[in-house]
């Protein structure tokens, strides 16, 4: 921050404040994608869909992330993440509204695909904020930042199952969120990092550029991480409602749980890093997801789920956290194209994962799919071994 001369205590106040103004945007981002989450099981019955018609139609909300995945690094590098996180932000929560709209299919895919829009504008210029608040304070926050996200993610998940429970319709429920999303963005606005100058680009001509070396490595850690989660964020719901016959008051038990941990995880993520190193957690994390995955397939009852599902929250909790502050503090390319790039890779995850589940569900059982995708966190375990640069 330019500024002469700074007061101590005025100083660390204006840090302080600017990091809680970024992790309420996080919060924000997380409580609008877990309400969204928390009602999948509602529209899949509403609009009588299949789990292969789920999976599939489950595509457009990657796709509309990955479709703006080149647009976002270059509008952040060239106007500076807090102009694009003010832009875009407020449109998040209104493109959420419209999902409590669909009443077909095509309604519900060409919804998710504007969501998934709104959504990459959001993460790549939110990213960016964390790295500079990061930067700003000189040690590790990131994670916590990812746990706000988390946090805001259980949030979320609760405040679903109080409006499945009152039998508020989707659309009312969205738009009870988006308002008070709109209120903390009023708010925050102004306490966000300072949009940083313009960045000469050799690559100017170019609308992508293909990730090299450390990126695509770090992308492909992302990709499974993001898998799993992608599994989790629209599978528990049914999971837990067709494997585990869990009552319907307890439907959402299993993405709770999996939330509540996530953002455990994330806000502790920093000690567990500066103990055991970005690499050993990485491998660790790997190991909790893998572990948490078979347990709940092998013993698919209320109790063991949860705790699987518990143990797949901590494995990713700082897997996400970590890949992007390495991306992000990279010193040949800019933080916001070198954040696009790892998330393009990344983000194939949320494209894959999701419809992989619904697909090996309708040919064998939703069981399998789950340990096929338990099966991702042994991969990341084995190749964070092979990658020298991670420390």
């Amino acid at each position: 921050m330019d500024i002469e001369n700074p007061q101590p205590g005025k100083l660390l106040s204006s840090r302080n404040r600017t990091r809680l103004a970024v992790s309420l945007f996080y919060f924000g981002q997380g409580i609008c994608f877990a309400s969204w989450a928390s009602r999948i099981p509602d529209l899949k019955h509403t609009l009588n869909l299949s789990d292969a018609q789920l999976g599939s139609v489950l595509l457009a909300l990657p796709l509309g992330q990955l479709f703006t995945m080149p647009i976002s690094g270059k509008l952040v590098t060239a106007f500076g993440s807090r102009t694009v996180l003010i832009a875009t932000a407020p449109l998040y929560g209104l493109a959420l509204t419209n999902i409590g709209l669909s009443t077909s299919i095509w309604h519900l895919a060409f919804f998710l695909f504007l969501f998934g829009v709104a959504g990459n504008m959001c993460n790549i210029s939110l990213n960016t904020q964390g790295v500079a608040a990061e930067q700003m304070y000189g040690k590790p926050i990131m994670t916590s930042f990812h746990g706000a996200w988390s946090l805001g993610g259980f949030s979320g998940a609760l405040f679903g199952l109080l409006a499945v429970n009152l039998h508020q319709p989707p659309y009312i429920h969205f738009w009870i969120i988006t308002v008070a999303v709109w209120v903390h963005i009023l708010i925050n606005y102004r306490f966000l990092v300072p949009g940083q100058k313009p960045v000469a680009s050799p690559e100017r001509g170019k609308l992508f550029r293909m990730p090299e070396g450390i990126l695509i490595q770090l992308g492909v850690i992302g990709f499974c991480s993001m898998a799993t989660e992608g599994a989790m964020f629209d599978w528990s719901g049914v999971y837990f409602k067709e494997i585990v016959k869990a009552p319907v008051a307890y439907v959402v038990l299993g993405y709770a749980s999996f939330m509540i941990m996530m953002a455990t995880g994330r806000f502790l993520g920093d000690k567990a890093i500066a103990r055991f190193g970005r690499k050993r957690w990485l491998q660790i994390s790997g190991v909790l997801i893998s572990g948490g995955m078979f347990l709940s397939v092998f013993l698919p009852y209320l109790v063991p789920a949860t705790i699987g599902f518990m143990l797949v929250g901590v494995g990713v909790s700082g897997i996400v956290p970590m890949v992007y502050t390495i991306a992000g503090n990279n010193k040949t390319v800019a933080p916001g194209m070198a954040l696009a790039m790892v998330s393009g890779v990344s983000y194939f995850g949320f494209l894959l994962g999701p419809p992989l589940i619904g697909y090996i569900s309708a040919l064998a059982s939703l069981r399998y799919s789950y340990a096929i995708i338990g099966c991702f966190g042994i991969f990341i375990t084995f190749i964070v071994a092979k990658i020298s640069a991670i420390r």
